[in-house]
This record gives structure tokens, C-alpha cells and sequence, in this order.
């Protein structure tokens, strides 16, 4: 643009240059300020296409600033959904994981479960047995079945002793599975809300 400017004053200078040769008298003075007011003006013009052009050059520079701070922003932001996609899905492996750990807990549980049952029934079936025993020795009262009876009666209460505490065992683990399940359906609905689009 200073290029433009400075074509523009030559242009004027050759066209002034003829004129200004012939004698001063004989340019009419009308003539003479309406060239100064043009020289005048197209000095004015130069100057304030040379302000636009510095102005525009500087909203230029500055434009290209602020893209460079938005392309170094977009690929940081890019990184970063880059570095959160990678994360969901690691969770979500672990998740899995746990999810398959957890059903194999409670298939054991359940089989557990099922074996405490059958043993609180026997346990039952030899209460009964042990109760007819002690009816049956009463009436016969021997000594040495007498000891017997009493070794069984404590084997029985043993036995009735741990069952009971397999059961609160179980109980424990189940408890245990129900607040491990909360806990993964909570950080699979937050996985879920953080998937869906903003």
C-alpha cells in the first residue's frame, strides 16, 4: 500500500511538473489552487489509505493470533476428549470385569446357599433322631450308651454352631453383593449421563 501511495504522488508530480514549468502568469490562479487542492487531496487520501492499510494489517496479525490461540485450544480440548474417551472405556473394562467377578460370587453364594440348606436339614432330621435316642435311653438308661449319646449330642450342638455361623456368613456376603451392586449401577449411570452428547 505505501507502494500505491507513493505512484500516486508521482503520477501527480509529472502531471504538476509541465505546468508549473510555463510562467507563473500564465496559469490562470483558478487553475493553480485547484491543483493544490489536489495535490492536497491526494496527499490526504495517501495518508489515509495508508492508515487503513496499517490498520487492516494489524486486525490481520491480530486475527491470526486468535486462530493460533484457538487451534492450540481445539487441540487441547481434542486431547483432552481424547484422554476422557480412553478413560470411559478403561472403566467401562473394569466395570465388566467386575460385573463378571460379581456373578460368579453370587452363582458361589447361591450354591452356598443351597448346601447350608440341605445341611440345616439334615441337622434337623438329626435332632429327631436324637430326641427318639433320648427317649429310648431314658427308659434303659445304660451307662456306656449314655456317654455316646452325650459325645453325639455335642458333635450335634458343634455342628449346629457352625451352620449357624455360615449362615451370617452368607447373610454378610449377600449384604456385601446388594451394596457392590448399588455401587456399580451408580458408576454405570454416570458413565451413561457423561456419554450422552452436551
Amino acid at each position: 500500500m505505501p507502494a500505491l501511495t507513493l505512484c500516486l504522488l508521482c503520477a501527480l508530480a509529472t502531471a504538476v511538473g509541465p505546468v508549473s514549468a510555463a510562467p507563473v502568469g500564465s496559469l490562470e490562479p483558478a487553475q493553480h489552487e485547484e491543483l493544490t487542492l489536489l495535490f492536497h487531496g491526494a496527499l490526504q487520501l495517501g495518508q489515509a489509505l495508508n492508515n487503513v492499510y496499517k490498520a487492516t494489517e494489524a486486525r490481520l496479525v491480530e486475527a491470526r493470533h486468535s486462530i493460533g490461540l484457538y487451534g492450540r485450544a481445539l487441540g487441547l480440548l481434542g486431547q483432552e476428549v481424547s484422554q476422557g474417551r480412553d478413560a470411559t472405556q478403561e472403566l467401562q473394562a473394569s466395570l465388566l470385569k467386575m460385573q463378571r467377578e460379581e456373578d460368579a460370587l453370587k452363582l458361589q453364594a447361591e450354591a452356598t446357599a443351597q448346601v447350608l440348606q440341605e445341611m440345616a436339614q439334615g441337622q434337623q432330621v438329626l435332632r429327631e433322631r436324637m430326641q427318639q435316642l433320648e427317649v429310648q435311653l431314658r427308659g434303659a438308661w445304660l451307662g456306656h450308651a449314655h456317654q455316646e449319646f452325650e459325645a453325639l449330642k455335642a458333635h450335634a450342638d458343634q455342628q449346629s454352631y457352625i451352620l449357624w455361623a455360615l449362615k451370617g456368613h452368607v447373610q454378610r456376603q449377600r449384604q456385601e453383593m446388594a451394596a457392590q451392586q448399588h455401587r456399580l449401577r451408580q458408576i454405570q449411570e454416570r458413565l451413561h449421563t457423561a456419554a450422552l452428547p452436551a
